[in-house]
């Protein structure tokens, strides 16, 4: 369970990139986190996962607070950035055995969970290769491994669909839902309208800091009285809001 309770962050005077928003998200639900270019998205994850310091307000992951509790917070979720440009000169399985070393997984355990993962994301043969000499999507699913060794109670991914081949989206997208099913809460952004209308069980609208719309799809369309798509009710929506 993810609780974001009057969060304020801002970068200058001027603007507020994240303007006192609120937001819990349940066990058990895949929440999509939806905004347009520079809305708040991007920064909002980073306040969860404590890459950023938090300017006003508090953050909750498993009642552990990411200013108060930091460790305790950190060990209960795992996080997929959105750029996967990261440890490049480490081998991929360097990065893994990395990421098993800080979740504190043992011998056998994180061998079993390395080899289920890289055949189903199809990228066990390039393990021992360095991570630059990965593809964008490569990148992409090593990234997604390292997020799900520990098995964590909480998903934090932000745009986890960038430059995945169809198999592997698609075996993402039931891990996710998987992952909601057994009662644990999956948070990602996403500019694939698509993907959020099919799996999300609730989404939310950022738009320039500021949270314009939580519900379901469905309480949308009953809010603005239009049975359109998500992607129709976005852009209205976005657009409206200026």
């Amino acid at each position: 369970m993810i609780e974001i309770k009057n969060v304020t962050k801002s970068y200058n005077k001027e603007s507020k990139a994240v303007n006192n928003i609120s937001l819990k998200i349940n066990n058990g639900e895949i929440f999509g986190f939806l905004g347009p270019n520079g809305a708040g998205k991007t920064t909002t994850i980073k306040m969860i996962t404590g890459i950023l310091n938090i300017d006003e307000g508090e953050i909750l992951v498993d009642n552990h607070s990411i200013k108060k509790e930091p460790l305790e917070a950190k060990k209960t979720f795992g996080y997929v950035p959105d750029n996967p440009e990261m440890f490049l000169k480490l081998r991929g399985i360097e990065y893994l055995n990395f990421m098993s070393d800080i979740y504190e997984i043992g011998e056998s355990e994180r061998k079993n969970q390395i080899e289920k993962l890289s055949n189903l994301f199809e990228i066990k043969d390039n393990l021992y290769n360095k991570i630059e000499s990965y593809s964008h999507g490569m990148k992409q699913k090593v990234a997604i491994i390292g997020a799900l060794l520990h098995n964590p109670n909480n998903l934090i991914i932000d745009e986890p669909m960038t430059g995945l081949d169809p198999k592997a989206s698609y075996e993402f997208k039931k891990i996710m839902r998987d992952y909601a099913d057994n009662n644990k809460t999956v948070f990602f952004s996403t500019h694939i309208l698509e993907v959020a209308e099919k799996i999300c069980d609730r989404i939310g609208i950022i738009n320039k800091g500021e949270l314009i719309f939580v519900g379901t799809i469905e309480e949308m369309r009953e809010k603005f009285k239009e049975n359109k798509s998500l992607e129709e009710l976005f852009m209205e929506i976005t657009s409206n809001d200026k």
